[in-house]
């Protein structure tokens, strides 16, 4: 058996604050591998200077090249349409059941949790790890989800606070500045390359 952590977003375009999270959500969870899942298309928002669902994909791979424990998906990518996070985890649980799942969630994502689709099957599916960084209250939301969910298993993971953005990412790619050190140099490459953002 597998722990594997499904990390999802819009990446738009995935910077270092991305990396880390999913990086400290593997280690302090002690999962096998962490997945990146670029989403296709956003339930509740449009997402600004989109280069396309195709091309978050690619700098998803760009970003996470070399890693050993990081890794990318084209699941939601290749279904299209509006992403819902119990499609993705009985798509996965159907095509891979020996693996251990935790849906990881930033603090922010996981305060809209009760108004998901379908919560209580997800929370059956995979265990729910909230992310916050330095000083918010994740733990009290972990539990506050723990008691409106009874069995279900909701954890906490800390991160050092990295106040980047994908929104700062794109403005300062926009107005010509520099976005080196705050996405992978592979990522940097990428946009550069195919001028998007601009």
């Amino acid at each position: 058996m597998s722990s594997v952590g499904l990390f999802g977003g819009s990446f738009n375009p995935p910077h270092i604050g991305h990396l880390i999270c999913a990086q400290e959500a593997a280690e302090q969870l002690k999962l096998d591998r962490v997945v990146l899942i670029p989403l296709h298309t956003p339930t509740d928002h449009q997402l600004p200077s989109d280069p396309g669902p195709e091309a978050r994909l690619a700098l998803c791979e760009a970003a996470v090249d070399g890693s050993e424990r990081l890794e990318v998906s084209a699941a939601e990518v290749q279904r299209g349409g509006t992403t819902y996070s119990i499609e993705t985890l009985r798509s996965w649980n159907d095509s891979r059941p020996d693996d251990d799942l935790t849906l990881i969630v930033g603090n922010d994502v996981a305060a809209q949790f009760p108004s998901w689709r379908e919560p209580a099957e997800v929370l059956e599916l995979a265990r729910l790890a909230v992310v916050s960084r330095d000083g918010e209250s994740e733990l009290l939301l972990a539990e506050e989800l723990s008691a409106g969910f009874p069995g279900s298993d909701v954890v906490s993971v800390t991160m050092t606070r990295v106040d980047i953005s994908s929104t700062l990412v794109r403005e300062r790619i926009a107005a010509g500045r520099s976005v080196e050190y705050l996405v992978p140099a592979t990522v940097a490459a990428m946009i550069e390359r195919e001028g998007w953002y601009r």
